[in-house]
């Protein structure tokens, strides 16, 4: 069969994968406006302490992980998504103002918290959505469409933060409030820009955490969570991509411009491999993504200015593109219809969770040994995780092979 031009494929992605990308990038917007200054914010006006930053990151992050399971499970249980990804993103649009309005330290680890239960609620719902929308022969496409949108957002934001900054003087607050503005145009554009597919309409409740709907995920699912987890562990933190390029001489106030450059990789990269993912082995596919995360790891530990460290946040970003949309259209293939909310939480639980582990052993590799322990630790847990995949491959089928 001929391949068809990639304008073809992308007039075929139905516009309810469009809408929901661009609800993605609206969000992303507001998030990483606040995101991105959010520890100076703390540190400077609010006189918090390092220990504090890290414990109010790690509570919320936390939360994230744990509200991702219920509300997939949920979106199986009562047939719908769309009603529990609106539900997730106004919360995330509701705390924006108390970030801007905040007088102490509580005030924001109460905003981030809402902020990441909303994340918690609308991330293994709206996946399932993007699941059920696509046509199954575009959904490597459409994942990689809605996540190279998405990532436009991460790199918009912190670009706004910084000339808006610049303008104002350094005034966080009122940049705060300016990302309330996209945070309420995105939950207006899922509410009137999203249509459910009928096919979640009416359907038999069941349980879908009970053992016998667990007991329908295939081997093949498992084996893509287990892959997800331990790449994961190869995955930790941006944050310390910043460390490292501040650490190599990168001025501080642009130390934002480090998730700029990752971002704007990721999202040139996210659909043209999520097209690829389509008509090309998953498996051969995720290597190569490892591949290129090995390289970045191993440029990131040798480097000693701040240019070629940067060489090596593009690869990182690069790996992004090439592994997460991937990743998203594997689970999505491999559990069934009415049980994917379910998949994704438990994949972005295990992936989650193994992202907290790999960060505190990033943190730990830095501290004793120094930063390029931190990243041949990660190239090592890269090759470990081409291990695995080439050990589960003849267990996860013809599609995941």
């Amino acid at each position: 069969m001929a391949m068809t031009a990639p304008a073809s494929t992308l007039r075929q992605i139905p516009t309810g994968i469009w809408m929901l990308g661009f609800v993605s990038l609206l969000m992303d917007v507001s998030s990483e406006i606040i995101h991105s200054l959010l520890p100076v914010f703390m540190v400077t006006t609010l006189g918090a302490s390092a220990l504090a930053v890290g414990l109010i990151e790690g509570v919320a992050e936390a939360t994230a992980l744990i509200v991702k399971v219920f509300s997939g499970a949920l979106s199986d249980y009562l047939g719908k998504r769309k009603g529990l990804a609106v539900f997730g993103y106004a919360l995330g649009a509701l705390s924006k103002p108390f970030f801007a309005m905040a007088p102490g330290v509580g005030t924001v680890l109460g905003a981030r918290l809402t902020d990441r239960i909303g994340k918690g609620i609308r991330g293994a719902p709206r996946d399932a959505l993007v699941a059920d929308i696509a046509p199954p022969h575009l959904r490597g496409a459409a994942f990689g469409l809605r996540q190279s949108l998405d990532t436009v957002g991460a790199f918009l934001g912190p670009l706004i933060a910084i000339g808006l900054m610049y303008l104002w003087a350094n005034d966080f607050r009122a940049v705060f409030w300016v990302a309330v503005i996209p945070g309420i145009l995105c939950v207006a554009l899922l509410m009137f820009g999203v249509q459910e597919p009928e096919a979640h309409q009416g359907v038999r409740r069941v349980n879908p955490i009970q053992r016998a709907s667990l007991a329908r995920l295939s081997p093949a699912y498992w084996c893509v969570v287990a892959v997800g987890a331990v790449f994961t562990l190869a995955r930790f933190s941006e944050a310390f991509l910043v460390l490292r390029a501040q650490q190599v001489g990168l001025p501080l106030f642009l130390a934002p411009l480090v998730l700029v450059a990752m971002n704007l990789v990721y999202s040139v990269s996210a659909y043209p491999f999520g097209k690829l993912a389509d008509g090309y082995s998953h498996t051969k596919l995720l290597v190569w993504g490892l591949v290129v995360l090995i390289a970045a790891d191993v440029v990131l530990a040798m480097s000693s200015h701040w240019a070629v460290t940067l060489c090596g946040v593009a690869l990182w970003g690069l790996h992004m593109g090439m592994t997460q949309g991937l990743l998203a259209t594997m689970v999505a293939d491999t559990a069934p219809a009415d049980l994917r909310g379910t998949a994704f939480g438990v994949f972005n639980l295990a992936s989650g969770l193994a992202l907290l582990l790999a960060s505190v052993l990033a943190g730990w590799l830095w501290d004793k040994l120094g930063a390029a322990f931190t990243f041949y630790g990660g190239a090592a847990f890269c090759a470990a995780t081409i291990v695995l995949i080439l050990m589960m491959r003849p267990r996860a089928g013809q599609r995941y092979g």
